[in-house]
């Protein structure tokens, strides 16, 4: 644009210039935002700001405008005659129409931008309303308020100004927790739709099996797998030592036990949608695990994986030899898998996602822009940005701000 076509300062309202609101409110049907900006168009407005919101087939149409002459435009026309022309045309459709008189633009925004996402099943009156008042409480104000999905679950997102994204995460968070909803907090701007790499833990969160245990159902250890599991909660054992324990008691298994565990291994619900829709939208998804690349591998055929990485069980004369190969995949490993992604998918760690449910994610999860705890143990929800704790691993898709509607065109295009 040439300095010759930018348009004249005055043609900006500016805080004394005269605004009028028009809102229209009613049945909605198609045709409503272009018939009232044809009737506004003879008039020669300046057009400062627009909304519109449809609920339950009622539509509230929004449009602040400067006055006809505000700018020397408009000729003739008048107020009066704008405001009567407006009335007539919204009574012809069976509408209703409010014009209000003021001076100016909206309100600046306060600085510190947030989204503020929430998740509830269902999502009640009551936590709405405790929410909407912790945020005022930190100083914030919201902008705006819009639902991303009816289902599963409710999910409603809050755009807020006035207050850092901190001060607000921490203020909602103990919220969250009291009032059985999911709330996560995440700074407004660009980033938030450039996070292009996710990466998620597999047991209990891609899947909802923990696969040694599956392994260990074949060799007739269940028991023995789970004692050793429990010393490693209780602190007694370290990841890496609790792995080779387990692995020792799967010594003379049959190889053949892998494919039937991978016929066994169950997805979380919503895992393939969540996979599905990330990578129509041009995101890139990886998986770490502190299992075994017998299933990883298997899983990133399937879904279309990008990045995989998790243990190895050594195999000699058919048979598994009750150990692991390689570099071990602790809670260390998985922070320094997310980095070596992020750099072979030339994605800075701050528009990183990363997913999962155990301590030995810990890492990760904070070493991610965004860490999310899915259906977590408290002292993992605690610790990562936000937590998610319902069945449906796609809801994940909602806290990046993805619309239903953005998932079911993904669905869509998939086929």
């Amino acid at each position: 644009m040439s300095a010759s076509q930018i348009p004249p300062a005055a043609a900006v309202p500016g805080d004394d210039t005269p605004t009028l609101l028009v809102k229209i409110f009613g049945k909605d049907r198609p045709g409503i935002t272009a018939g009232l900006f044809d009737t506004l168009a003879a008039y020669s407005l300046d057009v400062v700001d627009i909304e519109q919101v449809v609920t339950r087939g009622r539509i509230t149409l929004c449009a602040l405008v400067t006055t006809p002459g505000a700018h020397g435009t408009g000729g003739g026309t008048t107020e009066g005659g704008l405001r009567a022309t407006v009335h007539g045309w919204a009574e012809s459709l069976g509408l209703q129409a409010e014009i209000i008189s003021g001076r100016g633009d909206n309100r600046p925004r306060g600085t510190g931008r947030s989204h503020v996402t929430v998740l509830g099943h269902p999502l009640t009156a009551e936590s709405t309303a405790a929410i909407a008042a912790g945020i005022t409480g930190t100083g914030g104000n919201i902008d705006r308020i819009f639902r991303l999905a009816k289902y599963p679950v409710t999910a409603v997102e809050f755009a807020v100004s006035g207050t850092e994204t901190e001060s607000l995460r921490t203020a909602l968070a103990p919220q969250a927790a009291a009032l059985g909803v999911d709330i996560a907090v995440v700074a407004s701007g660009l980033q938030r739709r450039a996070q292009r790499l996710v990466v998620m833990d597999v047991d209990s969160t891609l899947i909802q099996d923990e696969v040694i245990e599956l392994f260990a159902a074949h060799a007739g250890c269940e028991d023995e797998v789970a004692e050793v599991t429990a010393a490693a909660m209780r602190g007694e054992l370290d990841f890496e030592q609790s792995l080779h324990a387990r692995v020792e008691l799967l010594a003379g298994l049959d190889v053949s036990v892998v494919d039937k565990v991978r016929a066994e291994v169950r997805l979380t619900p919503g895992a393939r949608t969540l996979i599905r829709t990330l990578k129509r939208l041009g995101y890139q998804v990886g998986v770490v695990s502190g299992g075994f690349t017998q299933v990883t591998d298997d899983l990133q055929e399937r879904l279309g994986l990008d990045f995989a990485s998790a243990n190895t069980l050594e195999v000699a004369d058919g048979r598994l030899t009750g150990r692991v190969i390689g570099e071990v995949v602790d809670r260390a490993g998985k922070a320094r898998l997310l980095r070596r992604f992020a750099a072979e998918a030339g994605v800075p760690l701050a528009q990183t996602v990363a997913i999962g449910d155990g301590a030995n994610d810990l890492d990760m999860l904070n070493a991610a822009g965004l860490g999310v705890a899915f259906n977590a143990k408290p002292v993992v929800r605690e610790a990562a940005h936000t937590a998610v704790n319902v069945p449906f691993l796609d809801t994940v898709l909602y806290l990046l701000g993805i619309t239903r509607e953005e998932v079911e065109a993904a669905d869509t295009l998939a086929g």
